[in-house]
């Protein structure tokens, strides 16, 4: 989804003149929130620079490095619960997913000032627990809460 109507809303190379601050909000709210909480990231992906994108320098990790560390994520999750970290009913969630005391604090925080939906929650929970995987952690930890709510970009308490 763009940021606004002409697409150019935060773009570091054309400014966004047209769009105002009314047709922007109508924009982004053709999405509805029940819509936006069945989605379990939403992330801003700025445009890369020509020289980024046309640089031959590899950056990152590899595609077959990255299939490796899914593999192994996917056995994680497979071998503690059965089921991959998608999958967890919510009453699972309490076995597999409940994080560290600040993670919690955290989450509380967040649920109160972005005015989060039970959906939401637990998909932020789900998120974590795979960032936690994906770091070999056995606990959620504050800062894989933080990274789950930072993919929930579109999350907004609607006044």
């Amino acid at each position: 989804m763009n940021p606004c109507p002409c697409g150019y809303l935060g773009d570091s190379k054309r400014a966004c003149g047209t769009c105002t601050a009314e047709q922007i909000q109508r924009y982004q709210g053709k999405i509805s929130g029940p819509i936006l909480d069945r989605i379990d990231l939403h992330i801003e992906v700025p445009a890369i620079p020509a020289e980024l994108l046309t640089s031959k320098k590899e950056k990152g990790m590899t595609s077959a490095t990255v299939r490796e560390l899914v593999i192994k994520t996917r056995e994680i999750q497979l071998q503690r619960s059965g089921k991959l970290n998608h999958a967890l009913a919510s009453h699972e969630l309490e076995n597999w997913c409940l994080p560290d005391h600040q993670g919690m604090n955290l989450l509380h925080k967040a649920i109160d000032q972005l005015g989060l939906s039970a959906r939401a929650y637990h998909r932020i929970l789900r998120v974590a627990r795979t960032i936690a995987d994906l770091a070999e952690s056995e606990t959620i930890m504050t800062t894989h809460i933080a990274e789950a709510i930072s993919y929930r970009k579109l999350d907004r308490r609607i006044n």
